[in-house]
């Protein structure tokens, strides 16, 4: 596998994370231009934000939990030159399930599908680390 191929779901990630960022800075600008919020409202971080932008929020900030292990993960993975198509196929199924928890994160929000997303995301990022270890440790 090459450097390009196990880059590309990151890159896919890291554009979910910034699209994430400017669809949050978009809805709290419109917030206070339509007097929705007020700087003094959220000046230490208090949650008086609208919803929505509570919702998109919260997304990106969602960003820098599991994602995190997964770039550590890849760069190990580089690093190492153990990658398979069996992890780039999971790492795959990570990014898509990320994008899928983001989308019902800013749009309905329901919990348990959102719960479901994250954790089958959490399966996929647990195989993945297992595989990598068995390799790494195994030399395989």
């Amino acid at each position: 596998m090459t450097v390009t191929e196990f880059l590309l779901p990151v890159f896919v990630q890291v554009g979910l994370t910034l699209v994430l960022i400017v669809m949050t800075a978009i809805s709290r600008l419109s917030n206070f231009q339509l007097g929705e919020v007020r700087t003094q409202d959220i000046a230490l971080g208090e949650p008086r934000w609208p919803t929505k932008t509570t919702q998109r929020a919260n997304a990106f900030k969602n960003q820098f939990e599991l994602p995190v292990l997964f770039y550590v993960l890849v760069a190990f993975i580089l690093i190492t030159k153990v990658g398979d198509i069996l992890l780039l196929v999971l790492a795959w199924a990570f990014v898509i399930l990320r994008i899928a928890h983001a989308y019902v994160h800013t749009t309905n929000n329901n919990v348990r599908v959102r719960g479901r997303i994250y954790g089958g995301g959490l399966v996929v990022l647990i195989a993945m680390w297992i595989i990598f270890a068995i390799k790494i440790l195994t030399g395989a």
